[in-house]
């Protein structure tokens, strides 16, 4: 469907493959994470625990944007009867 000329269903795909990268990413930062404390880094791990919880931040705005799309097109949708 699209509204105001956006094709809400290619934007919802959008926001989930962005969800899908952001949750590659935080994978691979949690292996980073374990590699550093098996290593004894400390500073890395904790620098590195720090980005999965920004990562993990990240994708629960995701899924918000997700319902935003939703929400967007409920509240702009507007059936006329003449």
């Amino acid at each position: 469907m699209c509204t105001n000329g956006v094709n809400t269903e290619q934007l919802r795909g959008n926001i989930e493959m962005l969800d899908e990268s952001v949750a590659l990413d935080r994978r691979w930062t949690h292996r980073s994470y374990h590699l550093a404390v098996d290593g004894a880094q400390e500073q890395t791990a904790a620098k590195l625990k720090a980005a999965q919880e920004l990562l993990d931040e990240v994708r629960a705005l995701l899924d918000e944007a997700k319902e935003a799309v939703d929400d967007d097109v409920t509240e702009h949708v507007k059936v006329t009867l003449d």
